[in-house]
């Protein structure tokens, strides 16, 4: 039933695909070029497998672990992601689910919805920052979050834009005025509930991001962000040193896909690192957050917290993760289809899943918690940590 309770993950980008208009779906597909990374993300967990215990499992299984400072729940959290136009409560209805379910979440500086109010929503928030603008750009748009509550920072550096997919890009307009919304009416027309739901509210979505906005300016645009961020130089590690000690609290390296990004990492006195490539949407070619994982946590892992992002559908995924050297995982495209398929209830219902097939998981390899799972639990075919061409389905 529409809006109502559903099985998996797939059923939910199912039913995201069935109530988003075709821009606003596709853009939340995403990916990069040909899209290889992006279906290798999915495909690689395939070709790992378990190795079960038969007797004396546990009776009750734990899922609690900490991130930068933070106790949650189960070890998976939400990823930050730009501006969320597939509900009108955005942010705050995922953070007030991920709340519900004792997790944290990732707010994105290109996010929809204000800092002070994703906090309010759920206190274990994180601030995802892009290196943009000058420094004292970038630390007066940190010490609004700071002032807000957020609880950790995030530095993304996995992420490069790309606009050229082979399934076509959707368009995205600067912002939603007379002219946008009657180009979109075609797509928009046959999609009743999103459009019900953006009426409730007050109108179509502003396509704004207020988390970018200095004092005594108006939030930009997305586009108007994207500009300042593309005409920054990108960081060296000596900024990201700097970065790490004028915030003085638990900063996340996001986007490490090899051991010397991530022994770099530490040199600098990061907190954690996520073991990321952006869902596919950076460097069309770089293989699968997971196969880079190993060789990552064999260099790192006793001295760094290591987060794996990029490819989680199931909740046996994220036990392969952790069996394999994370603390915890983060999820992006799977959160944004349950809060398009019903709102905060359909993030609610995601992390369920992943709550219910983590302790599947579990039980059949007869752990008490995460924190007992080995690397023999997961079975890793020869050559795995080589990428392979996947061929990627239809968009």
């Amino acid at each position: 039933m529409a809006g109502g309770w559903f099985e998996t993950v797939a059923e939910a980008q199912r039913r995201a695909r069935k109530t988003l208009p075709k821009s606003v779906y596709k853009a939340i597909i995403a990916g990069s070029e040909h899209g290889n990374t992006m279906a290798d993300n999915l495909a690689a967990f395939s070709e790992l497998g378990f190795a079960p215990h038969v007797a004396q499992a546990p009776a009750e299984r734990g899922q609690g672990t900490s991130v930068m400072g933070q106790e949650i729940a189960l070890p998976v959290m939400i990823s930050p992601t730009g501006v969320q136009a597939v509900h009108p409560d955005g942010e705050v209805a995922v953070a007030r689910a991920a709340a519900a379910r004792g997790t944290a979440i990732g707010l994105s500086s290109f996010g929809s919805e204000p800092v002070e109010e994703v906090v309010e929503a759920n206190p274990q928030t994180f601030f995802q920052t892009y290196w943009c603008g000058d420094r004292d750009r970038l630390t007066q748009r940190l010490e609004r979050a700071r002032r807000a509550g957020v609880v950790g920072l995030i530095v993304t550096l996995d992420w490069q834009f790309s606009h050229g997919r082979d399934w076509g890009s959707p368009p995205i307009p600067d912002k939603l005025d007379l002219r946008a919304m009657l180009s979109f009416a075609p797509e928009t027309i046959i999609r009743p509930r999103w459009l019900k739901a953006y009426a409730r509210t007050g109108g179509p979505p502003e396509l704004t991001v207020p988390n970018m906005t200095i004092e005594g300016e108006d939030p930009p645009t997305f586009f108007a962000a994207y500009g300042e961020w593309m005409q920054t130089p990108p960081p060296t590690w000596e900024d990201l040193r700097w970065l790490v000690g004028w915030w003085e609290g638990p900063v996340m390296i996001k986007g490490i896909s090899r051991p010397d990004d991530a022994r770099r990492a530490v040199d600098i006195g990061a907190t954690a690192i996520s073991v990321s490539n952006h869902g596919g949407n950076n460097l069309d070619g770089q293989p699968a957050s997971i196969r880079t994982l190993p060789a990552i946590a064999d260099a790192v892992g006793d001295q760094v917290e290591i987060v794996l992002d990029s490819g989680i559908r199931r909740g046996s995924d994220v036990v392969k993760a952790l069996a394999l050297g994370a603390r915890a995982t983060m999820i992006g495209r799977a959160y944004l289809w349950g809060l398009a398929a019903n709102g905060q209830a359909g993030v609610e219902n995601v992390l369920d899943i992943l709550t219910g097939g983590i302790d599947s998981a579990l039980r059949g390899l007869g752990r008490a918690s995460v924190a007992d799972l080995e690397a023999s639990d997961v079975l890793v075919p020869e050559g795995f940590t080589t990428h392979r061409v996947v061929e990627p389905a239809a968009g």
